[in-house]
């Protein structure tokens, strides 16, 4: 498996230097391949860290079954009509998040301006990548970690010497930068879709070789029930906001991602099934990720805490006591950083593929450029584990939190509610209607109904609860 991948790598260093003239001619025509790509690919980027250790945390701590019926009916009520107006609007187009808005508004006779919307995806994809780089290099990291455990030191000094060294974490940032630059610069069928077919079904391997890692080692009675047994005395309305909140950001809206990816996605393919597929194999590994997580934890007595410190430490001190911990522990890493990759070669494809469409420059030339760019943002996150953790720069966050705020916490949930208000408000809806051949009417009309008054109301509601908390 690990040979097939750096084949596949090795290929795309090859390939990108054919792309450089093969690009714009590539760009008029491109279209994923294979039926399933889009699926994957869509999957992939919707996939990410912060789906596999945050979904389970809030399942577990916010009503359990409870919860995940909360985010299920808001999947529905969010998620699911903003991903068809996404991928509708790219597929219609098929050009990048920027001119796919603005052919639509015009097409609709409505002012270019709503191109604006477009390049805020392109800028928080940026921003993020930026920063996000950065954890996933301690993820790759975290896989040679594992593998060769220091006895005398324990997980959680383990993760103050991976973090307190700016030159460790710059040279995981740029591993894990330069592999996207790489795979982008391929070009989308021989970079994107080759690696999103090999690292899909790689990724759902080894989660069930961790779910029964899990059966085998862990409490998994015990993570069952902090998974799904429902109480709904811990439901409250901060409990429907987090969950409309997670509904929205696990599936990768508002910052172009779906839209660019649904560009590429062929005109036979039905909008609907493929985005309700999308919803469902992201749900799908979240829970897997908290059936392989949590009966480890509770196993070896460690408490459910959030986040980072949840996966580098917790878990690693509980792979140094397991049986053939120095086999499974990597395999973990490995799962998390292919999780990161197919995640983060989305945010990097939707500024590449303006690039190239405005004959700016090549593919390959604006993979690297729009790469070093994102690389360069990224140093101030890894000084904000170290040299820098004391300076604030908005309120009193430090640098990789407040790229984190202005990109999560703005650009994206704007970019998603108004996405929805120009589908439903803006966009006429004989042209949705075109583009959603094969779809019932019955059908088409209730993404109309939420699309125009449920879902941009849901998530300004999202919005606004992430600002005053």
């Amino acid at each position: 498996m690990l040979h097939n991948f750096f084949s596949i790598f090795v290929q795309s260093i090859y390939l990108s230097h054919m792309s450089v003239n093969t690009s714009s001619k590539l760009n008029e025509t491109v279209s994923w391949v294979g039926k399933w790509t889009f699926v994957l690919a869509a999957a992939g980027s919707a996939v990410g860290l912060g789906n596999i250790w945050g979904f389970p945390y809030k399942a577990g701590t916010e009503g359990g079954g409870a919860f995940v019926l909360i985010y299920l009916l808001c999947i529905l009520a969010v998620g699911l009509p903003i991903m068809m107006a996404e991928i509708m609007i790219g597929r219609r187009a098929r050009k990048s998040p920027v001119n796919a808005m603005k052919a639509a508004a015009i097409d609709s006779g409505q002012t270019s301006k709503w191109q604006a919307v477009g390049w805020g995806g392109l800028v928080s994809g940026i921003l993020i990548l930026s920063f996000y780089s950065v954890i996933a290099g301690i993820c790759l990291n975290y896989i040679l970690i594992a593998a060769n455990p220091t006895p005398d030191i324990s997980s959680l000094e383990q993760f103050n010497i991976v973090t307190s060294s700016p030159s460790r974490l710059m040279f995981w940032h740029s591993v894990f930068i330069a592999l996207n630059i790489m795979i982008i610069s391929a070009g989308v069928i021989s970079g994107i879709e080759r690696m999103v077919r090999l690292l899909m079904p790689m990724l759902f391997i080894l989660m069930m070789v961790m779910v029964v890692n899990a059966m085998i080692n862990g409490d998994f009675a015990r993570g069952l029930s902090f998974l799904f047994a429902p109480d709904f005395s811990e439901v409250d309305a901060t409990t429907f906001l987090r969950a409309m909140g997670q509904a929205f950001f696990s599936l990768s809206l508002g910052m172009g991602s779906i839209m660019c990816y649904g560009s590429y996605m062929p005109q036979e393919e039905n909008i609907f099934k493929t985005s309700l597929t999308v919803a469902g194999l992201d749900t799908l590994i979240a829970i897997l990720a908290g059936l392989a997580i949590f009966p480890i934890i509770f196993a070896y007595g460690l408490e459910p805490g959030a986040g980072p410190g949840l996966v580098f430490v917790s878990l690693l001190s509980a792979f140094v006591d397991m049986p053939l911990g120095n086999i499974v522990g990597p395999a973990f890493f490995a799962l998390l950083s292919i999780a990161a990759l197919s995640s983060a070669i989305s945010l990097l494809e939707p500024s590449v593929a303006y690039f190239e469409e405005e004959k700016i420059v090549s593919r390959f030339s604006a993979a690297l450029t729009l790469g070093l760019f994102a690389w360069v943002i990224g140093i101030g996150s890894v000084l904000s584990f170290n040299d820098w953790s004391d300076i604030s720069f908005i309120g009193d966050l430090n640098f990789l939190d407040s790229i984190d705020y202005l990109a999560n916490q703005f650009l994206m949930p704007i970019g998603g509610m108004m996405v929805a208000i120009f589908a439903g408000w803006f966009l006429k809806p004989d042209l949705a209607l075109d583009e959603f051949s094969g779809i019932h009417l019955v059908i088409f009309n209730i993404w109309r109904f939420f699309i125009k008054y449920i879902s941009p109301v849901l998530v300004a509601a999202v919005f606004i609860y992430q600002l005053v908390s």
